[in-house]
């Protein structure tokens, strides 16, 4: 019996001895991947995390009742979210919350879960993860999480608390995050100082080139004022200050019209830019189409864009199909005329067309409300005051009374109202078919678009055929 004793004893000692070399091993092979990291061999260092995964699986499967399974499973994570497989690492990785607080890689993997987290999307988990890191007594992991945890206290809202963070942090690479915090709190002065500043020490670690629309995400008009300064660099070359103009141009035509097109006329007027001055006028012409007002003015976009088309840039193909849409508007509102048959489909089709596919909501309130006016006894006509009131609102509130007047018996004016739209489906049979027909026969299954009025409060629109494929 005590020799049987003996042997159980050693057995158990070699099998530790088997784990502890095993976890040793695995150890030894993240150092080494480290150190190639550090020395810039890059090849080298995801050949050895490789090895590293290989290594922990390994123990993990043959001695899964190991007291090193955790560290292992931890080191596998670590490895993968290094190999930048994060989808992968975030379950091995939240086994460091099963380590001993002194373990030489929590601190280390805690720090990739939190990346890991960031990566996949969910800067909240991942902020708590930099917070436990950011008290570090390892000053490299320390400036990381630091970084890093701004980083996610931006983007999960919390701008200010970002700021506040970065605060004192000796790391260029904060400079990038600060002005993005600052933007995201519309904090302009304060932006474009901090962006002179890193102008002024040429600081390499903010991308330049793409600042601008990172920041015009949050504040198109700190955008703008950043686009001004870098413009104006001598080394700024001829079709980066065309890009950078040009998307300026683009970015503010929501915020400030008159500043954008300032910006498009800007490029357009630019000498050895590519095709950007092209794309700059075919922007002014979108501009002036979403301003038109009348088919008077929408015949001066149509030439705008036969000039484009015509140009054999890369916007003619784009141009060319723009202009054929501006061509059917043209041809329907010129055939919508009292007494003509069908006129009232066909300028109601104009109408929305104009709205949906040439965005420009003026030329469509003016339609809707020709058609009001000219063909009051359509049984349309209410389904386009109802339209144009929409865009329209000072002419629709004159109008207004007409619903309860002239079109009380209406199905669309029922159906507002929440009673049996007699009638209803029957008129909107018929404009679908209609629009079928002014459809292009070398478009088969043209895409219909929404209507201009919910069927019933909570229900999708019906889609339906129309001028505009």
């Amino acid at each position: 019996m005590p020799r049987v004793f003996a042997c159980l004893a050693v057995a158990l000692v070699l099998g530790g001895c088997v784990y502890y070399n095993s976890m040793y091993n695995t150890k030894r092979l993240a150092n080494s991947a480290r150190k190639a990291e550090r020395d810039g061999r890059a090849f080298e260092a995801t050949n050895l995390w490789g090895q590293v995964v290989v290594r922990a699986e390994t123990l993990i499967t043959r001695h899964p009742d190991s007291k090193y399974v955790d560290e292992a499973l931890v080191l596998k994570g670590l490895a993968l979210s290094r190999l930048r497989q994060c989808q992968v690492a975030v379950a091995p990785l939240g086994h460091v919350s099963l380590l001993p607080e002194d373990s030489e890689v929590a601190t280390e993997a805690t720090l990739a879960l939190g990346r890991c987290q960031l990566e996949l999307g969910d800067p909240a988990l991942a902020e708590l993860m930099f917070a436990k890191v950011s008290e570090s007594d390892d000053p490299v992991l320390r400036r990381e999480a630091r970084l890093l945890r701004g980083r996610a206290l931006r983007l999960s809202g919390r701008p200010g608390e970002a700021i506040a963070s970065l605060h004192g942090l000796d790391d260029p690479r904060a400079g990038t995050e600060r002005l993005l915090s600052l933007a995201a709190i519309h904090r302009r002065d304060d932006a474009l100082a901090l962006a002179d500043s890193l102008l002024a020490i040429r600081d390499t670690t903010v991308q330049w080139d793409t600042m601008p629309a990172a920041l015009g995400r949050a504040d198109p008009l700190i955008a703008s004022g950043l686009v001004d300064r870098l413009v104006a660099r001598p080394q700024m070359v001829p079709q980066m200050r065309a890009v950078m103009l040009l998307d300026d141009g683009l970015r503010l035509e929501g915020v400030d019209s008159a500043r954008s097109r300032a910006r498009l006329e800007h490029t357009a007027a630019l000498k050895q830019a590519g095709d950007f001055p092209d794309r700059a006028r075919y922007a002014l012409t979108r501009q002036h189409l979403g301003r038109t007002a009348s088919v008077a003015e929408l015949r001066t976009v149509h030439a705008e864009l036969v000039q484009h088309a015509n140009a054999r840039s890369g916007m003619s193909p784009e141009a060319a199909q723009l202009r054929d849409q501006v061509v059917r508007v043209l041809v329907a509102a010129d055939s919508a005329v009292p007494g003509a048959p069908q006129g009232d489909l066909r300028l109601f089709l104009a109408a929305e067309a104009a709205r949906d596919s040439l965005g420009a909501p003026r030329l469509a309130a003016s339609l809707f409300r020709t058609l009001v006016e000219t063909m009051p006894d359509s049984p349309y006509a209410p389904k386009a005051l109802l339209a144009g009131k929409s865009l329209d609102p000072v002419w629709g509130e004159s109008v207004t009374p007409l619903l309860t007047e002239r079109y009380a018996f209406s199905p669309y004016v029922a159906m507002l109202r929440g009673e049996e739209p007699y009638g209803y489906q029957e008129l909107e049979d018929s404009l679908e078919g209609f629009a079928r027909t002014l459809a292009p026969a070398a478009v088969p299954g043209a895409r219909g678009r929404a209507d201009s009025l919910p069927t019933r409060p909570g229900q999708a629109p019906p889609r339906r055929g129309g001028l505009i494929p």
